[in-house]
């Protein structure tokens, strides 16, 4: 799968609580340090992308023209809610929020433009 594609799917699945959709379904939110570990730690046929490397990661992000948004933006209301542990670990954490005009929610045919600049 290409790289949009895997993202996508990461997105759309309840497996992964480290990236999703914002409500309006036109940008990720990535949860930075988790992400580190739930995503790209994974290893042999569970691995998801070619790194672990989050620089590298952020640069495919770049290279498939996606744009960093600055701003705070909420965990999405989709999502199951916070334990009182975690709602004290999110006021920590960082927050990645990136859009590209061909990645959106209700809008899988559009990654076959998503190409790699």
């Amino acid at each position: 799968l290409s790289f949009p594609k895997k993202l996508w799917l990461l997105a759309e699945s309840d497996e992964f609580k480290t990236i999703w959709w914002d409500d309006g379904g036109r940008c990720i939110v990535i949860d930075e340090e988790l992400f580190k570990v739930e995503v790209l730690g994974r290893e042999g046929p569970r691995k998801v992308f070619q790194t672990e490397s989050m620089k590298t990661f952020l640069r495919q992000l770049n290279q498939y023209g996606f744009t960093k948004l600055q701003g705070h933006l909420e965990r999405s209301s989709s999502l199951p809610e916070f334990s009182a542990e975690e709602e004290a670990f999110a006021a920590n954490r960082k927050l990645l929020v990136y859009f590209n005009l061909l990645f959106k929610r209700d809008y899988p045919q559009l990654l076959h433009h998503c190409k790699r600049r």
